[in-house]
């Protein structure tokens, strides 16, 4: 049996790479493509791909469209996410999340909803990156006495958050390894007179420019040596395979919060 999907977010560049592929991953069916009344800012060359291929199934009924799904994968903005989570909610449905940018009230939310049903929630659903972050967890607890760590991550210029969810996913996954609480030593850019580098720090460097689809480089650097463990994405479509291997996993799971790690058995 094909598991049904839908997608939120059609007009977007993650919507259109999510319905390109989930037309050519066998075992699962676009059952439809949900874009929001008021969406502003449509890229042409997304809208002519979803009018011509998804016209028969995109939809602005948010609620028939999620209750013809088995799962719902969001790649949206938080507050738009928060109103797919409380339909997906009431109608019992497993919600796969990719948004990044969730505030703490947010995801106070998504975790009172995944004792109900169940959620895959990552800010960056790449194989690649999950096993990147289980790389630095290795790296990091192995380099924890006199390596510094910084991240750098770069983006195209439309990307509104920042640092993103996944240098930030990086760097909590750094920091825990070595017992740090990020909180308390992440520094977001540096100007002026800052004085030699506390050892604990942990630094962020942000580009934006240009179509950069995703880069991102964690670094160890130490007296004589430096580690740099580095992911580079070339196109979404590394993005919505994860969603989709996400939404595969939660379709047969309990309710309850799960993020990549599980899906690919890395936990």
């Amino acid at each position: 049996m094909s598991t049904r999907i839908a997608i939120t977010g059609a007009y977007g560049r993650m919507g259109r790479a999510l319905a390109e592929t989930i037309l050519s991953y066998p075992g699962v069916t676009l059952s439809a493509a949900i874009t929001r009344a008021e969406h502003s800012g449509i890229k042409p060359d997304c809208a002519q791909f979803m009018k011509q291929t998804l016209d028969t199934i995109l939809t602005t009924d948010t609620e028939q469209a999620i209750a013809s799904a088995e799962v719902i994968i969001d790649f949206t903005r938080p507050e738009a996410t928060m109103d797919y989570l409380d339909v997906c909610l009431d109608m019992h449905k497993p919600l796969v999340i990719g948004t990044t940018g969730l505030d703490e009230n947010q995801k106070a939310q998504v975790i009172r909803a995944s004792k109900s049903i169940p959620i895959v929630m990552a800010p960056n659903m790449s194989i690649g990156i999950n096993l990147l972050a289980s790389l630095v967890r290795t790296a990091a607890r192995a380099l924890k006495e006199g390596y510094d760590i910084e991240i750098i991550e770069a983006h195209h210029r439309h990307k509104v958050d920042a640092p993103s969810g996944t240098a930030l996913f990086l760097a909590e996954t750094a920091a825990a390894a070595v017992n740090r609480n990020l909180d308390d030593e992440a520094v977001f850019g540096r100007k002026g007179h800052t004085g030699p580098r506390p050892i604990s720090q942990i630094g962020f460097s942000v580009i934006r420019g240009g179509d950069i689809v995703g880069d991102h480089t964690v670094l160890f650097a130490g007296e004589g040596e430096r580690l740099e463990l580095t992911h580079k994405a070339s196109n979404r479509q590394t993005f919505a395979q994860g969603a989709i291997r996400a939404a595969l996993f939660i379709a047969h799971h309990d309710a309850g919060l799960y993020d990549m790690q599980d899906v690919i058995g890395l936990r």
